[in-house]
């Protein structure tokens, strides 16, 4: 068997089945972050590690500035899905020995201005030859109020569904100059507490149906209300992937009050309401499935 015919999801399944642990453990493998703290500490440690290759996260014509902003927000990203503030980073640079020092100082430009902006300090790293493709690879340390940690396995059948933003189409370049939803996770987890959440890198259809699976959960989706980006299909808003807005869901009692308010917040960012969890599994369309690394 190959990782084509295993797929993603089963292959992370297979990896992290019977890793180590220890006590201060308390969230591993299958959130957007692992989290690390004692039962009665009032902050816990996320940890987060992640990649962008050239080939599959970028093209190797891409100004590496936006490839540098994009590889530590997309970490940046995950640690807003667990509702805490990002702290320290660590590189990790795969390069060919013929690639200019200008380009590589680029990239690290690029990595500079989203620390700055969403307040990383880049501690350290690891910098190794390749055999001819570029590929970054970012650890990100952060934190959370334990009262504030927001797990993707924590919604309940009948939770109201939420994703900010507007999806699909991003391949146009939203996918090199998104903003991660820091200030809105944190808005939210300071007001409503949601049930659950995650941020949306492989695409609603995919990641919709791992939040659902995660909780015990199935799900209803609205797909005449999936909001999309202009010119996009409703099979590129479930499937293109690497939008990097939230998902969430909220308890019902509280799902009207924040319709109210969040434009009162963030009136330039759409909130839209987009179906419920269930007791039933459900499963979408398998042509608007997300996207897969090893499909």
């Amino acid at each position: 068997m190959n990782l084509k015919s295993l797929g993603e999801d089963r292959l992370i399944a297979a990896l992290t089945r019977g890793l180590p642990s220890r006590s201060d453990v308390r969230v591993a493998a299958g959130d957007d972050c692992a989290v690390i703290g004692g039962p009665r500490d009032l902050r816990w440690r996320l940890l987060k590690t992640d990649a962008v290759a050239e080939g599959v996260h970028f093209l190797p014509t891409e100004d590496l500035r936006r490839v540098g902003w994009k590889a530590l927000c997309r970490a940046i990203s995950d640690i807003a899905a667990m509702g805490g503030v990002p702290e320290h980073a660590l590189i990790a640079l795969a390069a060919p020995p013929t690639m200019e020092v200008a380009q590589v100082q680029a990239l690290y430009a690029g990595l500079r201005r989203a620390a700055r902006k969403f307040g990383v300090a880049i501690v350290g790293g690891e910098t190794t030859r390749s055999q001819g493709r570029l590929s970054v690879t970012v650890t990100l340390t952060g934190s959370v109020e334990r009262a504030h940690c927001v797990l993707r396995s924590t919604g309940r059948a009948g939770d109201v569904l939420f994703v900010t933003g507007r999806l699909g189409g991003s391949i146009a370049g939203h996918h090199l100059d998104f903003k991660p939803r820091l200030t809105e996770a944190r808005w939210l987890v300071e007001h409503y507490r949601p049930r659950a959440m995650m941020d949306l890198s492989d695409g609603l259809g995919a990641d919709l149906p791992r939040l659902a699976k995660a909780s015990g959960c199935g799900y209803l989706l609205d797909e005449s209300a999936v909001p999309k980006n202009r010119n996009c299909t409703i099979a590129q808003a479930l499937g293109d992937g690497e939008d990097y807005e939230l998902l969430f869901a909220i308890a019902p009692r509280e799902a009207t009050r924040l319709e109210s308010s969040w434009p009162k917040a963030f009136p330039k960012l759409p909130l839209t309401r987009i179906g419920t969890l269930t007791g039933k599994i459900t499963a979408l369309r398998r042509k608007s499935a997300g996207y897969d690394h090893f499909a």
